[in-house]
């Protein structure tokens, strides 16, 4: 091994994405993401190299756990320059800039540290290498977990490794599958969803129309903590399907007889969509498709923009029946907490999870406590009854499940020499490795 390697974050947590090569001509970071919940990693005056010594950050996607930190590292002198896709570049300065709004940075700070971010960033396209330092090369492939994600893929003269990023399953709307890379000697997996297998992906627009029509008829609303990036493109899609298809509307009649306003209450949330949008030239073939046809796949006639903070105050007031998305995903903060405190206690309201929810934050609490009697949230340092219906579709997980990530494994065109598992709780990294030891790979925690 001519390099060596440092789990900075998301070794054995889910989220703080962070990975640090070491070669002897140069310094390189997968990600510099934020950790989040209970999550951990090792701070950046511990590092063992200093920020202003890092060559090159490569960014696996634009999620902020996996970009979080970058203001930080720009703060404390990295001048190095920052490598991912095309669209990543275009969504990573909305992203920060959002959660810089949430921080104690000075606001002539952040202008500073986005236009040096905008300055160093460069995209490239999917499957094309290119040199760094001579005698290191690389290659980004379509991962499949949001618009723009990818995995890094590294040649040296010796040997070659792979980081996955975040993986997400076949099929996902808007996104291209993702794509198997050459083969490699090292390679660095996800392993989110280790121990899970997801729910049939092909009846999840069945149990969201269920969930829809429930509410519709006893008026409640049904809300949905959504990250802005990926998750809310995706639901605006099938919602679509939902209510213009002609096979759902004749499956869902009374999602057609009285159509429920849905509420995109999250400003970084319009503005991603918008992105996204503009971005069409990355989408799938069924997007793509429908598209061309006039018929936009993330756009209806009652998606309702609530764009500011009084426009939000009003719809805290509003009666169902409603749909109401907003972040932050892991209910961590952002408008849903609004939301969940005026609406946990009431029983004809639901709450619809469609994501992962790290430990520690107030989404698994809820996930948690919604099961016992009389189980109750902690909002504002206040107790909130849980009394709505509070389902689970792990079926949108932007991740795949187990059978999915050995897939992409077996799909390699010869096995990796070494397989080490990042991004995952432990329990979910064991399984894995357990699942992939049955099919002779050599696999390290």
């Amino acid at each position: 091994m001519n390099f060596k390697i440092t789990h900075i974050g998301a070794d054995h947590h889910v989220t703080g994405s962070c990975h640090l090569i070491q070669t002897e001509r140069m310094t390189i970071l997968v990600d510099c993401g934020l950790a989040q919940g209970h999550d951990s990693d090792i701070p950046m005056d511990d590092w063992p190299v200093h920020p202003s010594n890092v060559n090159y950050l490569f960014l696996t996607h634009a999620h902020i756990d996996h970009i979080g930190k970058l203001p930080e590292l720009i703060l404390k002198g990295f001048e190095g320059e920052i490598i991912t896709t095309y669209p990543t570049k275009e969504l990573l300065i909305p992203m920060l800039e959002d959660a810089m709004s949430f921080s104690s940075y000075d606001p002539m700070d952040v202008k500073t540290i986005l236009n040096k971010i905008d300055d160093l960033s460069w995209g490239f396209e999917y499957n094309e290498m290119f040199n760094i330092n001579n005698d290191w090369s690389f290659k980004l492939g379509r991962a499949g977990h949001i618009l723009g994600s990818c995995f890094v893929q590294f040649e040296t003269p010796y040997e070659s490794l792979v980081f996955s990023g975040d993986l997400g399953p076949r099929n996902t709307p808007i996104l291209q599958d993702p794509e198997i890379p050459s083969s490699c000697d090292y390679l660095f997996l996800e392993s989110t969803y280790g121990d899970t297998i997801h729910e049939d992906r092909s009846q999840r627009i069945d149990r969201l129309g269920q969930t829809l029509s429930l509410a519709l008829k006893d008026k409640g609303i049904v809300y949905i903590p959504a990250f802005s990036l990926g998750r809310i493109q995706e639901l605006i899609y099938e919602m679509d399907r939902l209510f213009t298809d002609p096979q759902y509307k004749i499956q869902f009649p009374d999602l057609q007889t009285t159509p429920i306003p849905v509420c995109i209450d999250s400003p970084l949330g319009l503005n991603i969509t918008t992105i996204y949008s503009k971005l069409h030239e990355y989408w799938d073939t069924e997007a793509s498709a429908l598209y061309q046809k006039g018929d936009h796949p993330i756009d209806f006639k009652h998606l309702i923009s609530v764009h500011n903070y009084k426009d939000h105050q009003k719809l805290l007031e509003q009666p169902g029946p409603s749909i109401i998305i907003a972040g932050s995903g892991m209910c961590t903060g952002g408008r849903i907490i609004d939301h969940l405190n005026q609406g946990l206690s009431n029983p004809k309201n639901d709450l619809l999870f469609v994501g992962y929810q790290a430990k520690g934050t107030l989404g698994r609490d809820i996930l948690r406590y919604s099961q016992r009697k009389n189980g109750y949230a902690i909002i504002h340092n206040q107790p909130v009854p849980i009394q709505c219906r509070v389902n689970k579709l792990s079926a949108y997980s932007a991740h795949a499940d187990q059978n999915e990530l050995i897939g992409w494994v077996k799909s390699f065109p010869e096995k990796p020499k070494i397989i080490k598992l990042i991004h995952g709780e432990y329990s979910a990294q064991l399984a894995l490795k357990e699942a992939l030891s049955e099919h002779g790979y050599q696999v390290e925690l």
